[in-house]
């Protein structure tokens, strides 16, 4: 039977719960010549808000997961022109949507128990461990402090099932962290 998984190893998962500083690292490495795909909630949220969708994390969960989905999967394959001798970063990765489903305890689609399997990334993963001393809310992050602890805790075990290698950031500023990043590439 023929293999139709794709693996990318320039594709660089940085993930963790939220608050956690992803957006900010990401911004710097994108400073530092290093391009990213931002991450799909926070536009479908936005996009929901605007059009009084119901597909959001406070209404229709599957929907909105379901949304998350598609949304990674055309990031992936639209990603899929990069020119593989340059790392390109993701915000968040496929396996963060089936870590969302273990944490809101909805059961994960046949479409995306497949897609975890068939879109792999490097098999170094960034994850951000949460912070409280850099958390805040917004309109589109309500979840509090604790909810951001037990999101990084599902996501960990997720990728651990998923077999990729997890590499906790560690919480120095933002500059820094980006060196780590690049040394923990090698």
């Amino acid at each position: 039977m023929e293999n139709n998984n794709l693996l990318r190893d320039d594709f660089i998962i940085i993930t963790g719960g939220p608050g956690a500083g992803k957006t900010t690292l990401l911004d710097e490495l994108l400073k530092n010549n290093y391009k990213y795909v931002p991450e799909v909630a926070r536009k479908i949220i936005q996009t929901q808000i605007s059009s009084n969708g119901d597909a959001l994390p406070w209404g229709n969960v599957t929907n909105y997961r379901d949304l998350m989905l598609d949304q990674s999967i055309e990031g992936y394959l639209s990603a899929m022109s990069n020119p593989s001798n340059q790392p390109l970063f993701f915000d968040r990765g496929i396996p963060d949507t089936l870590a969302y489903s273990h944490l809101i305890n909805i059961p994960a689609s046949e479409k995306l128990e497949s897609a975890v399997k068939r879109y792999r990334y490097n098999k170094r993963v960034f994850i951000l461990p949460p912070w409280e001393d850099i958390y805040q809310t917004d309109d589109e992050r309500k979840q509090d402090f604790e909810e951001a602890v037990a999101t990084y805790q599902v996501l960990f075990r997720t990728y651990e099932k998923l077999e990729y290698e997890l590499i906790e950031v560690p919480k120095i500023g933002v500059k820094e962290r980006v060196g780590f990043i690049i040394k923990n590439l090698l």
